[in-house]
C-alpha cells in the first residue's frame, strides 16, 4: 500500500500556479501533488484560506495566482498608440498595483477593434519588455461599453453617478472598489460594466476623476470628455512635431516678393491662409485680376503614416470652444511652423486664379511655394481701413494691397448673385469669456465684407482644387451637400404657405427657389421662421470620394483645400495635388488612396462629433449666464415643437429653452407631428414653429446646459385656463386672454385645408 503524498505548502502551490496557468483546477492541484483521498479536504480547505487572504484567485472552481492573468481572458482594448500598436487592458482586475499591460496582435480575417471593445482573448506571457502579455483574439463579444461624464455622489455601497446630459435616463451606481477615490460633488467620466443590478441602476466604474464641476473653465472640460474627443497628444507625437525644422526653399517657387496677407478674427489661434490680389495688366482681361491663395504646406511636416498623421487623422480636426481649442496638430505646427506670421519664410501650397470683370474664373495655376507674408492683419481692421480710417499698420497699405481685394470680391458678388448659393441669415452668436472663466456677455458677430471676401476667395481655391485634380485624374476626397429630400421639402413649402409665402413646386429644386422664399420672408414677422426651416430642410454635408456635388453653394465640384492645419480633409488634398504635380515623396500614399472612403467616414464622423461637443458647451454657458435671472421673463420666438414641450429660441441671448408640456395651459395639448403643432384640446389654442412668444425662465441648470421655461404670453396673447376663463393671479404681467389675431389664425386654417385636401 503506497504512502499518501504530503500536503503541498502554500508556496509550492503558487509556484505551481505560476508554471501551470493552465492547470489552475483543485483536480489539476491535487493530481501533480499526488493528494488522495480524505487529504483532498484538507488541500481543500487551504485553498479557502489562501483565497480569503487573497494570495490566489477562485474563477470558475480554479485557482490562480491573482497577480497573474489565466491564459484566457476578457480583455477591454485600449486605443492605437502613434507606432499603430493596439494595447489592451482585463476587463477586471483584482491584483496589487496596476493592471499588467496586454499587446494586442491582429491576425489577418480578424476584425478591427475600436477602443472600449470588449474581447476574449488567448493570452500569452513575455519576459524583458514593457508589457506582460501577448493576445490574440478569440472571439468579439461586445462593442465599445457606454461612457458617461457626471457627478459623482459618494454612499454607502459606494457611490452614484448622476448623468449630465439633459437627455440621460438615469444615475448609474459604481461600487466601492471601482471609484477611484472620487469625491462627493466631484466631476467623474465612467463606464459602464454591466447591466441594471439589485438596486435597479446599471452598474459603472469610474474611469477619470476631473475635479470641481463648478471651476472655471469647466465647461468645455466636460464636452471634451463627453464627447470623448482626444487632448492629450502621445509622447511620440510630441518629440516628431518638436522635431520638425522650417521648411527650406529648395525646388519651391520664391513668391516670397509678394506682398501677401493675412486676415482673421482677433483671437485667432492659427493662420492656415493668406491672400493676395494684383489687377490683371492682360490687355485681354480688361478689368480682370489675379487673385493668389496661399495655404500652409501641412504636408511637409505631416508625412503618410507618421505619428502625427496617425494622431491627425484619429482627430480629424481641430475643436473649438469658447475658452480652448483642442487642435488637430501639436502647437509646434499649428502655431508656429505651419502658421503663416507677418515677416517670417513659410512654406505653401499656393494658387494664382485669373477670374473677369464678372467674377468667372478663367484659369488657374497651382504651386508649390514659399512666401513670407506682409502683414496679419484682423477683419475689423482691414474694414476700417476700406472705410477711409487706416490705422498706422494698415494706411501704407490700403492702395496697393486692401483695395484691390475689395474690388476683385465685388467682381465676385456678381459671378455669386448668377451661382444663387443659398443665403441664409442666421446670426452666429459669441460667448464672450473673462479672465476668470466666466461668461462676461453674449454677443452676437457682426458680418463685414472683410469676413465675407475671404470666405469667396477660399470657396474660388477650393473650387479651382477639386476641378485641378479632377484633370490631373487623382483621388481626393470631396465636400459633398446633398439636395433636401422630397419630404423635407414638402414640409417647408407647408409652412411657407401657412406663412403667406410661396415655394416653387412641380420642378427640379434650386438654391434660387429656396433664395426666392428666403427674400419673401426678408424683414417680415415670419423671416427667421423660414430662415430656421429652411436650415432644418438641408442635409448634412460630409466628406466623400466620389462626387456627388455641393447643393448648399450651387457648385458642381467642392473639395476642401484651404485649412489643413485643423482639417485632414485638407491635408488629403494638398498630398492629391503634391502627388499629381510630383512635387516630392510626400503626396497621397498607396495606403492613403486604399483607405479613402474609411478616411472619409472617420473624418465626417470626428466633425459632427466636434459640433455636438461645440454646441454643447454654448448650451452650457448660456445656462450659466443667464442662472442669476431665474424669474426673469424674455422674449423669443418658438424654434421647435415636440410632444412633451416647445422649443424657445430667446432674443437677447439666442439660448434654447424648453416650455414643459405640462407649463402650456391647464389643458390637454395635442401635438400634430405633420404640422409641428401643439393643440389645446379646450380651447383650440395652437402653438407652432415661428411664433412669437414671452416666457418666465424658471430653471436654469449650467451642468448640463438645460433651461426651463414657462409661457407667458404667445403672439401678445395672454394664455387662457382649461375651461376658456382667464387665469387670474398666477401670471402676473399677463394680459387678458383673448383669441389668437384673426391673420394669424387665418392662416392656420388655409394650411390645414390644404393638407387634407392632399391627404383625400
Amino acid at each position: 500500500m503506497s504512502k499518501a503524498a504530503p500536503i503541498p505548502s502554500r508556496q509550492q502551490i503558487l509556484d505551481w500556479l505560476n508554471d501551470n496557468p493552465d492547470q489552475t483546477a483543485k483536480r489539476d492541484i491535487a493530481r501533480a501533488f499526488g493528494v488522495k483521498g480524505q487529504a483532498k479536504i484538507e488541500l481543500k480547505r487551504i485553498l479557502r484560506e489562501m483565497e480569503a487572504e487573497g494570495l490566489i484567485e477562485k474563477r470558475r472552481r480554479q485557482f490562480r495566482d491573482p497577480s497573474t492573468l489565466p491564459p484566457v481572458t476578457v480583455l477591454r482594448m485600449l486605443r492605437e498608440d502613434s507606432q499603430g500598436d493596439q494595447w489592451a487592458e482585463p476587463a477586471e482586475w483584482t491584483g496589487e498595483g496596476p493592471a499588467p499591460v496586454v499587446l494586442y496582435v491582429r491576425r489577418e480575417g480578424d476584425p478591427a477593434l475600436a477602443q472600449g471593445d470588449r474581447v476574449l482573448g488567448r493570452l500569452t506571457p513575455v519576459e524583458d519588455e514593457s508589457y506582460g502579455y501577448v493576445a490574440r483574439l478569440i472571439r468579439k463579444i461586445g462593442t465599445a461599453s457606454h461612457r458617461i461624464v457626471g457627478i459623482f455622489r459618494k454612499t454607502a455601497e459606494g457611490g452614484r453617478i448622476m448623468p449630465i446630459d439633459k437627455g440621460a435616463e438615469s444615475e448609474w451606481q459604481v461600487p466601492a472598489a471601482v471609484t477611484e477615490g472620487a469625491k462627493d460633488g466631484e466631476l467623474v467620466e465612467a463606464e459602464q460594466t454591466g447591466p441594471r443590478g439589485r438596486m435597479g441602476l446599471p452598474r459603472a466604474r469610474v474611469l477619470e476623476v476631473l475635479g470641481d464641476p463648478s471651476a472655471p473653465k469647466a465647461v468645455s472640460l466636460i464636452a471634451i470628455h463627453q464627447h470623448g474627443i482626444p487632448d492629450d497628444f502621445p509622447d511620440e507625437v510630441v518629440a516628431e512635431a518638436d522635431a520638425a525644422e522650417p521648411a527650406p526653399l529648395g525646388d519651391r517657387e520664391d513668391l516670397r516678393k509678394l506682398p501677401f496677407v493675412t486676415i482673421d478674427p482677433a483671437d485667432a489661434r492659427d493662420r492656415d491662409d493668406a491672400v493676395l490680389v494684383e489687377r490683371d495688366d492682360d490687355p485681354k482681361n480688361e478689368n480682370g485680376f489675379l487673385i493668389w491663395v496661399a495655404i500652409a504646406d501641412v504636408a511637409h511636416y505631416v508625412t503618410p503614416g507618421s505619428a502625427l498623421d496617425r494622431e491627425a487623422r484619429k482627430r480629424g480636426n481641430s475643436t473649438y470652444f469658447p475658452d480652448r481649442v483642442v487642435p488637430m496638430l501639436p502647437d509646434r505646427l499649428s502655431g508656429d511652423l505651419c502658421s503663416l506670421h507677418e515677416n517670417v519664410d513659410r512654406a505653401v501650397l499656393a494658387v494664382r486664379m485669373k477670374i473677369d470683370e464678372h467674377g468667372r474664373k478663367l484659369s488657374h495655376r497651382f504651386t508649390r511655394g514659399m512666401i513670407r507674408s506682409v502683414g496679419s492683419l484682423e477683419y475689423g481692421q482691414v474694414q476700417s481701413a476700406r472705410d477711409g480710417n487706416p490705422d498706422e499698420k494698415t494706411e501704407a497699405m490700403v492702395e496697393e494691397i486692401i483695395d484691390p481685394i475689395y474690388e476683385a470680391y465685388e467682381a465676385l458678388k456678381r459671378a455669386r448673385a448668377l451661382r444663387q448659393p443659398l443665403e441664409l441669415d442666421l446670426p452666429e452668436r459669441q460667448i464672450v469669456i473673462g479672465d476668470d472663466g466666466h461668461v462676461t456677455s453674449i454677443q452676437f458677430k457682426t458680418r463685414l465684407d472683410a469676413h465675407k471676401l475671404i470666405e469667396e476667395f477660399m470657396v474660388l481655391a477650393n473650387v479651382a482644387a477639386a476641378e485641378e485634380l479632377e484633370k490631373l485624374r487623382r483621388p481626393l476626397l470631396y465636400r459633398v451637400h446633398e439636395e433636401p429630400s422630397l419630404e423635407k421639402i414638402e414640409a417647408l413649402r407647408e409652412v411657407a404657405q401657412a406663412s403667406g409665402f410661396t415655394l416653387a413646386k412641380g420642378q427640379v429644386l434650386q438654391t434660387a427657389h429656396l433664395n426666392n422664399l428666403l427674400s419673401q420672408s426678408e424683414g417680415s414677422e415670419f423671416d427667421e421662421l423660414i430662415n430656421i426651416s429652411t436650415l432644418r430642410s438641408m442635409t448634412q454635408a460630409y466628406y466623400a470620394p466620389t462626387n456627388y456635388g455641393h447643393f448648399g453653394l450651387a457648385l458642381r465640384s467642392y473639395a476642401h483645400f484651404t485649412s489643413p492645419i485643423r482639417r485632414y480633409s485638407d491635408l488629403i488634398v494638398h498630398r492629391a495635388l503634391i502627388l499629381g504635380h510630383g512635387w516630392g515623396k510626400d503626396g497621397l500614399s498607396q495606403w492613403d488612396i486604399d483607405n479613402l472612403e474609411e478616411t472619409a467616414q472617420q473624418i465626417s464622423d470626428t466633425e459632427r462629433r466636434s459640433m455636438a461637443a461645440e454646441r454643447d458647451t454654448t448650451d452650457r454657458y448660456l445656462a450659466a449666464y443667464l442662472s442669476d435671472r431665474v424669474g426673469s421673463e424674455f422674449t423669443g420666438r418658438i424654434s421647435g415643437v415636440q410632444k412633451f414641450g416647445a422649443f424657445v429660441k430667446l432674443d437677447e441671448t439666442g439660448a434654447d429653452g424648453l416650455i414643459p408640456i405640462r407649463e402650456i395651459g391647464r389643458e390637454f395639448f395635442h401635438f400634430d407631428r405633420e404640422a409641428q403643432e401643439l393643440v389645446g384640446s379646450e380651447t383650440g389654442m395652437t402653438i407652432t414653429i415661428g411664433q412669437r412668444v414671452r416666457v418666465r425662465l424658471a430653471e436654469a441648470v449650467p451642468i448640463t446646459g438645460g433651461l426651463m421655461l414657462e409661457l407667458l404670453e404667445v403672439e401678445g396673447q395672454g394664455m387662457p385656463s382649461g375651461n376658456g376663463k382667464r387665469r387670474k393671479g398666477r401670471r402676473p404681467g399677463t394680459r387678458p386672454p383673448r383669441k389668437p389675431a384673426r391673420d394669424a389664425a387665418k392662416k392656420k386654417a388655409i394650411a390645414r385645408k390644404v393638407k387634407r385636401t392632399r391627404k383625400k
